[in-house]
């Protein structure tokens, strides 16, 4: 199992860091199992979103993957800027990048019928891809002092806007559903173009883009910090140091700007930077210290192609519940509700049912991907 985990030709050339493929595996699996239960009314806790405010596990996975775009932003561009690539190219690779992951995420909120007129507009591959561009724009132009206090000051200014600017009709400082700014501006500029589940607020929303921009430069800060000369227990020490540091302070401004993932408030973001440095000190600290690395290939595999799966996997769920098959009961229903109402929910208690649907989908896709990584197919965008 461990020879399982070693790396490729092709990533040994290109130096990829294990524990951060390792990280984004783990953090794009729980993604699919989170996006892919059985059946939505039956649900472990920890794998729903917090209702407003506060948060759970599931509210860790987004930040958690944004501040892993950052890390591998200083760590892919920076050594392409001392390699000699100039910056013409690397800035068309990055608007390329941007731009397909933005189409991506269109291509999936309007699959299958691409209703132009009420497609959803924000979503998670384009605040990634927003994310994304940003961060690296910043990377290239600055030095890791300016991007720490353009990440600071992200946060800060949009922690002033929310309980400073009155919204038409609540008042300023009103972080409910229908009366956050990040809510109004939302509806004002998007329209029927938001998410339809939340009806008034987008949780992918566009002002609530800016502290995820902060989220972004705080993996890229990170980055920084891995690659510096000092031995790795010096950078796991301090990993784990800024971790602490950060869910306390992230904690103790949720006292008075409440931790929520749909408004994406600066204290979310530095309480999850927190928790995003510690779990990467831990894989950093398990993989490349201690070199426990047999429990972790099938993250790899999932992390080394992190987006083919959550594009697969969405389109997936979208194929599978346009084939119409009656249910159990005779009314109508689709190839997911039979699967699992057959395979599953004839036997096992319904929030045990939902949970092994959503594992063994996830199973399914881990022999895609295996196929993909032993054949070292890696589909970069």
């Amino acid at each position: 199992m461990g020879a399982e985990l070693e790396p490729t030709q092709g990533e040994k050339k290109s130096g990829r860091l294990v524990s951060l493929d390792v990280f984004r595996g783990l953090t794009v699996a729980a993604m699919v199992v989170v996006n892919n239960p059985g059946t939505w009314s039956s649900i472990y806790w920890p794998l729903e979103h917090a209702e407003w405010h506060g948060w759970t596990p599931t509210d860790l996975v987004f930040p958690f993957f944004l501040f892993i775009v950052g890390v591998s932003i200083t760590l892919s561009l920076a050594r392409r800027v001392e390699g000699g690539g100039g910056q013409r190219d690397l800035l068309f690779g990055i608007i390329r990048r941007a731009l397909i992951l933005f189409a991506l995420g269109l291509i999936l909120a309007g699959f299958p019928r691409f209703d132009f007129q009420t497609i959803r507009i924000p979503g998670v591959l384009p605040r990634i891809a927003v994310c994304y561009f940003v961060a690296a724009i910043i990377f290239l132009k600055t030095s890791w002092r300016t991007q720490a206090l353009i990440a600071a000051a992200l946060v800060i200014v949009y922690w002033l806007l929310m309980t400073l600017v009155p919204v038409p009709g609540y008042g300023a400082g009103d972080l409910s559903k229908e009366g956050s700014l990040a809510s109004y501006l939302d509806r004002l500029i998007f329209g029927p173009h938001i998410w339809k589940q939340g009806k008034v607020y987008d949780p992918e929303g566009l002002l609530s883009t800016l502290p995820a921009i902060a989220t972004t430069l705080g993996g890229a800060l990170a980055g920084h910090w891995l690659r510096t000369r000092r031995s790795q227990l010096e950078k796991v020490g301090g990993l784990f140091f800024a971790g602490v540091a950060a869910v306390m302070t992230g904690w103790l401004w949720g006292l008075w700007f409440p931790i929520n993932k749909s408004l994406w408030t600066s204290s979310y973001v530095v309480f999850t930077g927190g928790m995003a440095l510690l779990l990467l000190g831990f894989c950093y600290w398990l993989i490349e210290i201690k070199n426990y690395r047999g429990w972790a290939w099938p993250f790899k595999v999932f992390g080394v192609n992190a987006i083919t799966l959550f594009v697969g996997t969405g389109l997936m769920a979208k194929l599978m519940g346009l084939w119409k098959i009656p249910r159990m009961n005779g009314a109508q229903g689709n190839l997911q509700t039979f699967i699992y109402e057959h395979l599953f929910a004839a036997w096992a208690q319904p929030l045990n049912a939902s949970l092994l649907y959503a594992l063994c989908f996830l199973l399914v896709w881990l022999l895609l991907m295996w196929l993909l990584y032993r054949k070292e197919i890696f589909i970069k965008i």
